[in-house]
């Protein structure tokens, strides 16, 4: 993989081409090459058969400029860097930045190949692509080029686990603007890969990243919530928004399997030791205005006096960063 740098600060990672494929693809194009110069050479040696030896020596010379130099460098030029033989190899020329060719670096190309590969039969370009980093040949550098593969192996990507039941929806109203993307990144990568970390590892990982996130938008930390849990569920919120945008207010994240409507439902996709918030801490139950619970009628018709209220429990301390770290 190469790192090349735009001008942008961007990070580009490119595969760069090693002499096999860019020898392979090489050979395809000198045999291509090759065969329309045998044909043009005949059918000029056929057609110039009434002229002096000098002219026809002129009519060679300028007819193997054309074939082997000229239209390389037009067919690279108009095909940003795609000739036959790169094309059936999958590779591309591009310029260091990672942008396409053009006119200027095509030509340098072809000028230093007429030395590189066909006066030294590719002697030197396989030296200079043996011993460059990133297999140039001279060409390559005096052009400022590199050539790189199109077709790299795809890799499978792992879908980020869905939140709990109980916790589909609940942060619609979260800011999430002030995210960034390395952020995103961080947590998806911690999601998907979570059950292969050390319990005591990913719990450590878990509390800073959601320590991270609530800090990034501001609302305090959820209480009951593990930081693994709260992750998920911020991260199917933001799906959620993008496929609304994308397709629609319609059209979002399917919603979590296993949620049943009146019960609080399976952690679906958590560890047992994750464990569920206590009852009615996100749901507490309908008070009258007064404060006091509803007094129930006897049976001759006659309200209750009500009961005396429960003195209210001391509310539980926890850390200043929200999320508690692993014992």
């Amino acid at each position: 993989m190469s790192d090349l740098v735009t001008g942008d600060a961007v990070v580009l990672g490119l595969r760069p081409a090693r002499l096999p494929s860019r020898a392979l693809a090489i050979l395809l194009d000198l045999l291509v090459y090759l065969t329309g110069y045998l044909l043009i050479s005949i059918g000029l040696t056929l057609a110039t058969a009434s002229l002096d030896p000098a002219a026809q020596a002129a009519v060679s010379v300028a007819s193997f400029l054309l074939v082997l130099v000229g239209i390389p460098i037009a067919v690279e030029t108009l095909s940003h860097g795609r000739s036959l033989g790169k094309l059936a190899c999958g590779l591309r020329v591009v310029r260091d930045d990672g942008g396409p060719i053009r006119f200027r670096h095509a030509l340098v190309r072809g000028a230093m190949g007429v030395v590189e590969l066909l006066a030294t039969f590719g002697a030197i370009a396989c030296i200079a692509s043996l011993v460059s980093a990133r297999g140039r040949r001279l060409g390559d550098v005096f052009a400022g080029a590199l050539v790189v593969r199109e077709r790299v192996p795809g890799t499978r990507v792992m879908p980020v686990p869905p939140p709990p039941p109980w916790l589909a929806g609940r942060f619609s109203g979260l800011d999430l603007s002030a995210v960034p993307d390395g952020l995103w990144l961080a947590i998806r990568q911690y999601l998907t890969r979570m059950n292969q970390l050390d319990p005591q590892v990913g719990a450590a990982m878990a509390v800073r990243l959601a320590d991270d996130l609530v800090a990034r938008t501001g609302a305090p930390p959820p209480v009951g919530v593990p930081a693994p849990a709260f992750l998920m569920a911020v991260v199917h919120e933001r799906q959620s928004r993008d496929a609304a945008r994308a397709f629609g207010a319609g059209h979002g994240v399917p919603a979590v399997p296993g949620a049943v409507a009146g019960l609080p439902g399976a952690s679906a996709g958590m560890p047992p030791a994750w464990g569920h918030p206590a009852p009615g801490a996100y749901a507490p139950a309908a008070v009258p205005h007064s404060g006091q619970p509803a007094p129930a009628p006897l049976a001759g018709g006659t309200p209750a006096a009500p009961a005396p209220a429960a003195p209210a429990a001391p509310a539980p301390t926890r850390p200043a960063t929200g999320f508690a770290p692993p014992a």
